[in-house]
């Protein structure tokens, strides 16, 4: 009996497994497929010459290099940012004593509920009068003050002893250096998984550079990818040769701090 249900949980995790990966296989499998292939009947998993004229083609009649680079240079910016802001906000909120601190944070805790097409227009207008409209500045700056990252490193924050924290005041430090020589490399954890979160998040986000840009310059990949498809046709070679390349870097992404994501998704949130 019990290695029956061995063998059933694992064939349920390789069907799983199968089934989240056949998607990125029909990706990569589309991208090496010349033009007239991609529409075949019985579909082929293994083109049968297969190509790589659709990522040389891609890079030729589109400027990807140039929504690659301001990806890149937006999500990063946003993930050190996020990281900074959420450390500072969420030490104040864990390690500090101040008058109405832990109302204050369940205020803001609550604007998790508001949805974020309710405050674009808002921040639209006050871009528009800062003149950060088609800037890096516009697709950075909104980005990097989230309520998710505060959460998240001060319940960090909450699991490192008090100790810690009171002989580095008797050493002479001020909260400054405790915030960042005592309590952050406690939680690494916790801040490899909200870079990971952060950067996905900046990496395939569509809206916002779609309302804040309005030139090739400054788009991002997530719009240039919309640019490959067409009103009454899509070449899905070249469509799913310009994913492959936008998915590159959120893989090597994760499969660097994939140990960290897993630990402080498991240590994250478990103290109040």
């Amino acid at each position: 009996m019990r290695i029956f249900q061995q063998v059933l949980k694992y064939g349920i995790l390789i069907l799983g497994s199968f089934i989240m990966v056949l998607p990125f296989v029909w990706m990569i499998s589309t991208s090496l497929k010349a033009g007239g292939a991609t529409m075949v009947f019985p579909p082929q998993f293994i083109p049968e010459h297969p190509t790589l004229a659709n990522y040389i083609d891609v890079v030729q009649r589109f400027p990807m290099l140039t929504f690659l680079k301001n990806s890149v240079i937006v999500s990063v910016v946003t993930t050190f940012g996020t990281i900074l802001m959420s450390t500072f906000a969420a030490y104040a909120f864990a390690r500090m004593e101040f008058k109405f601190r832990d109302t204050l944070f369940l205020v803001y805790l609550a604007t998790q509920m508001i949805p974020t097409q309710v405050t674009m227009i808002p921040q639209f207008i006050l871009l528009k009068n800062l003149g950060w409209i088609d800037s890096y500045q516009g697709l950075i700056i909104p980005n990097i003050f989230g309520v998710f990252g505060v959460f998240l490193m001060r319940q960090a924050f909450l699991g490192v002893p008090k100790s810690l924290e009171e002989a580095a005041f008797m050493d002479g430090a001020n909260h400054l250096v405790v915030c960042f020589k005592v309590c952050l490399p406690l939680v690494k954890t916790t801040v490899a998984t909200l870079s990971i979160f952060t950067f996905m998040n900046s990496w395939n986000n569509y809206l916002w550079p779609l309302i804040i840009t309005s030139s090739r310059d400054k788009a991002t990949l997530p719009l240039g990818l919309a640019m490959l498809q067409g009103q009454w046709s899509t070449n899905w070679n070249l469509l799913m040769a310009g994913v492959v390349i936008s998915v590159i870097p959120i893989l090597a992404v994760y499969i660097f701090a994939q140990k960290y994501f897993i630990q402080g998704m498991t240590m994250s949130g478990m103290k109040e």
